[in-house]
């Protein structure tokens, strides 16, 4: 079984290889750089939602794939303030779709006064923590957590949630792309 995944990040690469390998130990795993179709700096549900199930789709289409998986973060302000936000999609050849999303956790103001400035929330990081590419590695779940949950067992989790419509397929028939 080939497993594209829509994405070069190392963190999202492992959580669709650690869940997906878990599940099909024989699978073959390609990692593509796809479009979102949406900002960035994804903002809201809808529009980070729409960013994963965008880049499942590209990836699964762009290599022919039995599955593509997409991974979207973003960030969402609610009433307490800037939330981060995330969602997975998994897009089946047959043109099954399931999604998965949550992990909200609430930023720092010092972080989203720089993402309301303008900057993306990899980029604020960065600034902050005087780091490259954090997001690549703990990124804010991580570092705000000190390690109980990282930016990958995030992703890990969200994928488990969108496999759903997959593991008990006979509630999810109507589900489509």
């Amino acid at each position: 079984m080939h497993i594209a995944i829509g994405s070069t990040n190392p963190i999202k690469i492992g959580a669709a290889e650690r869940v997906m390998s878990a599940l099909y130990p024989d699978a073959r795993f390609s990692s593509v750089e796809v479009a979102s179709g949406v900002a960035v700096q994804p903002r809201g549900d809808l529009e980070t939602r729409t960013g994963a199930i965008n880049r499942a789709v590209a990836a699964q289409q762009a290599t022919d794939a039995e599955f593509g998986i997409g991974f979207e973060g973003g960030i969402v302000e609610l009433d307490m303030g800037m939330f981060v936000c995330a969602w997975a999609a998994i897009a089946a050849k047959d043109d099954r779709i399931g999604v998965g999303g949550g992990n909200n956790m609430l930023l720092p103001n010092a972080v989203a006064d720089l993402v309301r400035g303008g900057l993306e929330l990899g980029e604020a990081m960065d600034q902050l923590f005087k780091t490259q590419d954090l997001s690549h590695r703990e990124g804010a779940i991580g570092t705000f957590t000190d390690g109980l949950i990282t930016r990958q067992d995030s992703f890990e989790y969200l994928l488990k949630m969108a496999l759903a419509p997959f593991r008990t397929e006979r509630w999810y028939r109507e589900i489509r792309r």
